[in-house]
């Protein structure tokens, strides 16, 4: 992807894109973080209508990242980008389309753990639960974001925690949201609870896409106006983009979240530190 297009995500703003040069065309691209921006773009190039969507096999490297159990270079996940008209964009409907993926997940439980005895649970309830970030940081004052979410995963097993992005009333944000896909007031993640570790295991990131309003919003917040002259920001600004809903599901994630396995690395290939693959061996943990 071309930088100049705006339409890589920029994360938290300091994760640097893998980048290179085109031999053949002389043209200077990066891999993308997430395809959040694309997807929504490819909606209008590809002629979709209210109601319409599309899913992609997203692909990633994160050079940046801090590697963990759960974390790794390389993500992999189902991107999906639906197309709503401006007056559904509410919390009822984001609501919605949670309480939608989530029976998903909860089916997928049950199906898997039946089919394979020798897995615990299933552990998922049968609801998901809904919790804003500043009704998260009321509850668990003397908590850092991260324990909050374990908290709040054990309480209650399964729980969109929406508004992600903005400052709380602290002062500090619960999470990084880039400031021009997600409507902070509109996004959330999809969060379970996850015995083996006993943390809580995101599995999904979402949310209703920014508005021209939300755009110059957030964009000014986070003292990055110029964006505004590049492609996308501009279709965004100029009503050229439709409004859309979307989100990814981790594909790793899943295949970890199910299988009940203590580390990403068990089903994914990738680069690990050698004292972290040494440490799993010692817990016959195989890293792939």
């Amino acid at each position: 992807m071309q930088p100049e297009t705006g339409l890589n995500d920029n994360l938290n703003g300091i994760e640097q894109p893998v980048s290179f040069t085109v031999k053949d065309s002389n043209t200077y691209v990066e891999i993308v973080h997430s395809l959040a921006k694309w997807k929504r773009n490819a909606l209008k190039r590809y002629n979709f209508s209210v109601g319409e969507g599309l899913y992609t096999d997203m692909n990633a490297i994160r050079k940046d990242e801090e590697l963990d159990n759960l974390h790794s270079i390389y993500v992999d996940q189902w991107d999906w980008e639906k197309i709503i008209r401006k007056e559904e964009r509410t919390p009822d409907k984001l609501k919605e389309i949670v309480k939608r993926l989530y029976r998903v997940f909860k089916s997928t439980e049950n199906f898997i753990t039946f089919e394979y005895k020798n897995l615990e649970g299933p552990y998922l309830p049968d609801d998901i639960s809904f919790i804003t970030t500043q009704e998260l940081e009321d509850l668990y004052p003397n908590m850092l974001p991260k324990e909050r979410e374990d908290a709040i995963a054990r309480e209650r097993g399964a729980v969109f925690i929406n508004k992600i992005g903005g400052k709380l009333k602290s002062g500090i944000k619960h999470d990084g949201r880039a400031p021009d896909y997600d409507d902070w007031e509109l996004n959330g993640d999809i969060v379970f609870y996850y015995p083996l570790l006993d943390i809580s295991f995101e599995m999904s990131s979402m949310g209703i896409r920014v508005d021209e309003r939300s755009l110059q919003s957030q964009l000014e917040l986070e003292g990055c106006l110029d964006r505004l002259g590049m492609t996308f920001h501009s279709d965004l600004m100029n009503g050229k983009l439709p409004y859309t809903v979307g989100g990814g599901i981790g594909q790793s994630r899943i295949c970890m979240f199910y299988l009940q396995k203590a580390h990403i690395g068990e089903v994914q290939s990738s680069i690990w530190p050698e004292e972290m693959i040494h440490e799993c061996e010692k817990k016959k943990v195989n890293l792939l």
